[in-house]
């Protein structure tokens, strides 16, 4: 009976060095590939995999669409693209962003739920809100194992913290220990294989860019009084913990990178108010002024408290943006 033959590891600020030290770490004659996604931007290069490739025995490279899975090899997420696993083929997907990611982590150990259910192991690091948080949730709904770097560890201590609270995690481990600790996983002899929920492969061919709509996000999902800061479509609150979001374009949301995007809305909102509510002061005091000088007293005093009532909500408006 085969051991667990597949690590999926995903990380965000804080985890490059961990992953390096995990790679250089792992035993040469490995018998699992190792796939890693990292949150990078549309404009980054793809870097991380040659510093890996010189850092350790196991040979790494940035992912390329349907190339087989190998033993020993590791396989980096590209920028600008979901990395998902299908069978034992690498895919790529530029399907709609989730946590404001792509590559996000949760397609990621999702997919390699699904494909290789109790011979997954699933590894969080480092990593600012709480992308990884569900797909681990997931990826241990099929049978896998999931382990997080401890927090107290973690340069940055989100990812792994809510992790730990999104679902029971089968291990914690200090970034030293993460390696020593995988290599006795991937010997174990894994349990038996649940039945995944349907609803998990839906969101993995979200993220390879299936096309959404109302229908399908129904499948997974219930309509809720919120608007997806990405489009300005309504979301929908997915049915499986831990409290996780959709529109109907696809764009996935945890709870806390909800609240996070839309903390930079109001921002943004209270902002432009204040523009707005200031230039609206100016224009009446001048229309004031220009009354005086017409002998039109009424009308200047008028405007003159109009004026005072604009300056009035600009100074709640930038108390309020002073507050955040």
């Amino acid at each position: 009976m085969p051991g667990r033959d597949i690590i999926v590891i995903g990380g965000s600020a804080g985890s490059v060095e961990v992953i390096r030290q995990i790679c250089r770490m792992l035993p040469a004659d490995l018998q699992a590939p190792v796939l890693v996604a990292v949150h990078v931007g549309a404009g980054h290069q793809n870097l991380l995999a040659s510093i890996l490739d010189s850092g350790g025995p196991h040979p790494a490279s940035t992912a390329v669409d349907g190339e087989p899975l190998r033993e020993g090899r590791i396989y980096v997420a590209p920028a600008d693209h979901h990395l998902v696993v299908d069978g034992h083929v690498v895919r790529l997907g530029r399907g709609p962003r989730e946590n404001m990611a792509r590559p996000a982590i949760d397609p990621l150990f999702r997919s390699a739920g699904l494909s290789f259910g109790p011979r997954a192991i699933g590894v969080l690091l480092s990593g600012m809100l709480n992308d990884g948080a569900s797909g681990l949730a997931d990826l241990k709904r099929c049978g896998g194992v999931t382990v997080v770097q401890s927090p107290l560890d973690a340069v940055e201590s989100e990812m792994p913290r809510t992790a730990l609270l999104a679902s029971d995690i089968d291990h914690r481990a200090a970034a030293g220990d993460l390696a020593v600790l995988l290599s006795h996983l991937v010997h174990e002899q894994p349990g038996p294989a649940p039945d995944p929920p349907e609803s998990i492969a839906l969101e993995v061919a979200i993220a390879m860019g299936r096309p959404s709509d109302s229908q399908i996000i129904a499948r997974i999902a219930d309509p809720v009084t919120l608007n997806c800061p990405g489009c300005g479509g309504t979301l929908s609150q997915v049915k499986r913990s831990p409290l996780r979001f959709r529109c109907q374009v696809g764009h996935g949301y945890t709870a806390e990178a909800l609240a996070h995007e839309q903390e930079g809305s109001i921002g943004e909102a209270i902002r432009i108010a204040l523009r707005v509510v200031g230039e609206r002061a100016d224009l009446m005091e001048k229309m004031a002024l220009d009354a005086v000088q017409a002998g039109r007293t009424a009308a200047a005093a008028t405007f003159e408290t109009r004026a005072h009532e604009y300056r009035r909500s600009a100074d709640v408006l930038t108390d309020a943006a002073l507050k955040g």
